[in-house]
Order: C-alpha cells, then sequence, then structure tokens
C-alpha cells in the first residue's frame, strides 16, 4: 500500500484528493495548518507549516509520494509577503527534504496562471508556453512561478517531480471559497451588476484531485500537465447560471481598462483601510484581460485524464452554493440537485 503525504491537505483540492487516494487504498497523511474537522480512518494529520523544516521532515518519515498542495490560493491576503514565502519557499523546502528522504515520486501542484502572458489574450495555450516571471500578473501569479520553476529545476537535477497546472477548480467543499468559487459566490450575491467578459477554463475540482493521482502513476518527471475542463466565456457562463437558477444578476458588461481602475481601487481599500478581502483584484483583472484558450489534451492522452462536461461541473457547484446557503435560487430546488459519478480510472496512456 502507498504511502502517501498531502500537504494542504485540508483545502480545496487536498480533501478531494485524500479522498482519492483513500479510495484506491492509500495511507495518507496530511501536513496542514487548519485543523481537519475530524478523524478520518487510515489518514494521520501532522499539523503545521511547510515552513518548519522540521515539522516536514516528520511528515515525511516513511512516505513513498508527496502531493505538494499547500499554497495560499488568493490573489490578495492582509500580508502579501505571505504568498512569496508559502507558495515559493515552502515548495522549495519540501522539495529539499523530500530530496533528503528519498521520495518515490513528487506532484507539485502549480497553477494555470503561470502559463499566461500579456501576449496570450484569446489564443491557445498548452503545456509548452513560454511565460517569464516578467509576465506575471501580480504577486500571486509570481508567487507560484517560483515554485514551479523550483520543481521544474528539481527535475532536471533528477528529482522525481511532476507538475500539475489545474485551471479553475469549482464544486463541493470549498468553505474558504477560493478565486472561482468565490466569483460564482458573487454572482448571486447582487454585488456583481457588471462584469468584464473573458475566457475561462473551469473544472470540476473532484476531477482535478483524480487528475493529480494520475499524474503520479503515469506523468513523465520533469513534465507539466493543465488539469482543465471546458473553455467558456463570462457572457456563456452567466446564461448557463441564469437557466440554472433563474436569477440574472449581470447586467452590464464593461471594458477591460475600466474593469482594471475598479480592481485596483477595491485592493486599494482593502490593503490600506478595511484589511478585508476585495470584490476584485488588480491582478484577478490582468489574469482575465490575458484570458486563453487552455488546452488540456496532454493529460487526457498521457494520465487518461477525463473531466465531466462543464454543464455538469457548474450545476454541483451551484448546488452545493446553494446547500451552504451562499447562493439563493429563484427556481426548484430540483433544478440544480448534484449528479455525482464514480470512476476508477487508472490506465495510464502514452
Amino acid at each position: 500500500m502507498p504511502r502517501s503525504l498531502v500537504t494542504g491537505g485540508n483545502g480545496f483540492i487536498g480533501r478531494h484528493l485524500v479522498s482519492a487516494l483513500r479510495a484506491r487504498g492509500d495511507f495518507v497523511r496530511i501536513l496542514d495548518e487548519a485543523t481537519p474537522a475530524g478523524p478520518v480512518e487510515g489518514v494521520e494529520f501532522v499539523p503545521g507549516s511547510v515552513l518548519d523544516r522540521a515539522t516536514v521532515l516528520r511528515a515525511l518519515d516513511g512516505i513513498d509520494h508527496v502531493y505538494h498542495l499547500a499554497a495560499i490560493a488568493h490573489l490578495w491576503t492582509p500580508e502579501m509577503a505571505m504568498l512569496d514565502r508559502v507558495n515559493r519557499e515552502g515548495t522549495e523546502i519540501m522539495l529539499s527534504a523530500a530530496a533528503r528522504k528519498k521520495v518515490a515520486r513528487f506532484v507539485h501542484c502549480a497553477s494555470a496562471a503561470t502559463l499566461v502572458s500579456p501576449y496570450s489574450a484569446g489564443t491557445f495555450i498548452n503545456e509548452t508556453a513560454a511565460a517569464g516571471l516578467a509576465d506575471m500578473a501580480g504577486p500571486y501569479s509570481r508567487s507560484k512561478y517560483l515554485g514551479e520553476q523550483a520543481a521544474l529545476s528539481a527535475a532536471r537535477a533528477g528529482q522525481p517531480v511532476v507538475v500539475v497546472n489545474p485551471t479553475l477548480p469549482i464544486g463541493p467543499g470549498d468553505d474558504r471559497l477560493t478565486p472561482p468559487m468565490a466569483m460564482l459566490a458573487l454572482y448571486f450575491s447582487d454585488r456583481m451588476p457588471a462584469s468584464l467578459n473573458f475566457i475561462l477554463n473551469l473544472v470540476d475540482v473532484r476531477d482535478v484531485a483524480l487528475g493529480v493521482t494520475l499524474a503520479a502513476q503515469c506523468g513523465r518527471v520533469g513534465e507539466r500537465y493543465i488539469l482543465g475542463g471546458e473553455n467558456i466565456s463570462m457572457k456563456q457562463l452567466a446564461a448557463m447560471l441564469e437557466r440554472l437558477t433563474g436569477k440574472k444578476a449581470i447586467k452590464f458588461w464593461i471594458p477591460g481598462q475600466l474593469a482594471l481602475a475598479a480592481g485596483l481601487a477595491s485592493e486599494w481599500v482593502a490593503t490600506r483601510l478595511t484589511r478585508r478581502e476585495p470584490a476584485a483584484t488588480a491582478e484577478g483583472v490582468r489574469l482575465a484581460l490575458r484570458s486563453a484558450y487552455l488546452d488540456s489534451s496532454k493529460a487526457q492522452l498521457e494520465l487518461a485524464h477525463a473531466p465531466r462536461p462543464i454543464g455538469e461541473a457548474v450545476a454541483n457547484a451551484v448546488s452545493w452554493l446553494s446547500q451552504r446557503k451562499i447562493v439563493r435560487r429563484e427556481r426548484d430546488e430540483e433544478k440544480c440537485e448534484p449528479v455525482f459519478r464514480s470512476s476508477s480510472r487508472s490506465k495510464c496512456k502514452r
């Protein structure tokens, strides 16, 4: 039975990854600062940070596979310097400790944000995208880019590292509302009367978790794999949400520069005055303005990754938000009942 460590295992993707690993029979250990809701059979919990080298080494004892998901997944935080510390330095510490412990496989969870540049808007992008540090949209993207580069550098040095780049995960269990789910919640809050039209690539969080396990089984060392779903415009998503719920929230579509100005103003107020998460950030708007059609065919071909249709993923996400009373639906509850399906895909393709 493989012994797996999941850093950030109590987070959005992490908890679904832990469930997927347990379902296939792995022993699982979680390293996380957040306390789990309760004990889970076959799962060990090590409280602590990926910035604590002694705790990291202890968590790695007897581990075969590392799934490094621990990160700050938000575009804004009251202490912006923590983005670099956790997302870049934390990754470097994990890689160094895993090399010392001779871990058999290390899967690093990067971000699709590292793939886009000021020149990518409206283009088709795959894992060969060569955006540089200067191309990143803001502090979050820079921190994830540097963490990803550390992982790829470790692979070039001989460490068994595979990188995955999830797009925008949505679905049940996002208690802290990462940006994609926060955007869906904002749609229903009557605080989003206007929006920028841009391209999104949405994917069910459970399909991301399954893709991460497939990367450990089938991924080639030193390679990146985009774990995405379907590309869809914000206007198409808004129409889908209206059909699902009967609620039309977005009344106006605004130009990019106006959206950027609003993001800068909102972020300034949050940083200087309220110290609360802003409704929009400059980095979020820049990423939207640079949005591209993301091609995840490499993961589909090499990992047999087959995410569910976008309509199903969005319906499941809306249903969970409704059950948590984060959104109110105008139509009957049965319109958005979640559709769950099981998968036992484990065969790699080449």
